[in-house]
């Protein structure tokens, strides 16, 4: 509606406040002029019934499941060869590619595969066991060095070219993570193949055995990138969006989000999800002694991979992981009767049934199939939070685009209620007690 308006009373006098409804039909109230005008706030300590962007990226409603990109479900990614660089593209653009942009956007990969020899010795400096998040926000930042003509982005061009090559060279700096690791030689990206396919390769390729990829694992990292590749205004994407706002750029943000992802209430469930099915295998616990330790407060048991902060409903990309676990694992000789995954859904049985995990909307997250998939794939528990980043990278460089477009945007800069000491004097060190 047309200058629909909210008011607030506060101290007997009545405030006007514009409201704004997005075309999914959320409301918001507008209290960005509220502070200067009224000298009063909000607060609202982890933002969530604020809105800090109107964007056009991705849609979720957590109550009834429902994740979109650009407007299209998720569930239809989930085709006969799922595509991470169509959804990549969509992303970026807007728009799923045609023919000539899909050909033009994969070229742009390929040509940006190889990381600067240089950077090599980066990785020297830095300890063998390092943490790869760690190895990985500094190789991003790093990647400003050697790509200096591109911190200012004058044109659409330019930024098709640079979020090319984060998205390309990110899988690159992933391997080559990976296998100074395990004290193995890194390997070349190979451009006759595909962008999982190659991820692969330089993962697991040794010399003289090339490492051959099946369709399945190629189809279900697909997936799992996609599933992963933007989720709205998360942890890592509000951090993007922030630095964003200082004018930063594009590298600079998107190690900022990394750091964010870091954390494990954010980009390391799905570790801690494995942690707890080996535990339990180890243990030998039966998963109905889990789901009774878990409503007990006074166990220190915790069911992780159940619940959302925005789905109160079975989270649509859980869903889909779970199937293609079944698809993955039944091709798998050594996996049909893997321990893990047959807890994992044993778990997902009782919960589903339980009314304890009904009444609390707790239903298995994206996080509770990741990490079984992954670990098939060959992938280490500690680089899980790493292949999170790769998928979650075209998200981020679209909000980065999002904000840095703002016509007037403004540095992001929230306000905070002061709860300290009033006007105090300073004591000269001799007359302190």
């Amino acid at each position: 509606m047309a200058d629909e308006k909210a008011i607030l009373t506060f101290e007997g006098k009545q405030i006007e406040l514009p409201v704004i409804r997005g075309t999914e039909g959320d409301v918001a109230v507008d209290i960005s002029r509220l502070y200067n005008e009224n000298k009063i706030m909000t607060y609202d300590p982890s933002l969530a019934s604020t809105a800090v962007c109107k964007s056009t990226i991705t849609y979720i409603d957590g109550d009834k499941g429902i994740l979109r990109y650009r407007g299209i479900p998720i569930e239809q990614f989930v085709t006969e060869r799922p595509n991470f660089i169509e959804v990549a593209h969509l992303l970026l653009t807007g728009h799923l590619p045609n023919k000539e942009e899909g050909v033009s956007f994969r070229q742009r990969l390929t040509d940006n595969e190889l990381l600067h020899e240089n950077i090599r010795y980066h990785f020297r400096n830095m300890p063998t066991a390092a943490p790869p998040m760690a190895q990985l926000s500094a190789s991003l930042n790093n990647l400003a060095c050697f790509h200096r003509e591109f911190l200012v982005l004058d044109n659409d061009d330019d930024f098709m070219e640079v979020s090319a090559r984060l998205i390309s060279k990110i899988r690159t700096i992933a391997a080559f993570i990976y296998r100074r690791s395990q004290g193995l030689p890194y390997n070349y990206p190979n451009p006759n193949l595909r962008y999982c396919a190659n991820f692969l390769h330089m993962m697991f390729s040794l010399p003289f055995a090339q490492y051959e990829v099946s369709q399945e694992i190629e189809d279900a990292l697909n997936l799992v990138l996609i599933l992963h590749a933007d989720h709205e205004q998360n942890c890592s994407a509000a951090t993007v969006r922030t630095v964003a706002s200082s004018r930063a750029n594009l590298f600079a943000s998107c190690a900022a989000g990394i750091c964010a992802l870091w954390g494990p209430l954010h980009g390391g469930a799905n570790v801690e999800v494995m942690e707890m099915l080996d535990g339990i295998y180890r243990g030998g616990l039966t998963p109905e002694e889990c789901i009774r330790m878990a409503k007990d407060r006074e166990n220190r048991f915790r069911l992780f991979g159940f619940g959302h902060r925005v789905y109160k409903n079975y989270d649509p990309r859980a869903k889909i992981l779970r199937a293609a676990c079944d698809k993955v694992f039944e091709k798998m000789k050594n996996r049909q009767n893997d321990p893990e995954l047959n807890i994992a859904r044993r778990l997902e049985e009782l919960a589903l049934a339980d009314p304890y995990f009904i009444e609390r909307k707790l239903y298995p997250n994206v996080d509770f199939y990741s990490g079984l998939l992954l670990r098939a794939m060959g992938i280490p528990t500690n680089m899980f939070t790493v292949m999170f980043a790769m998928g979650r990278l075209p998200g981020w460089i679209a909000q980065w685009k999002e904000q840095h477009d703002l016509s007037g945007g403004r540095i992001i800069r929230p306000r905070q209620v002061y709860m300290g000491p009033n006007e105090t004097d300073y004591v000269p060190f001799e007359g302190r007690d």
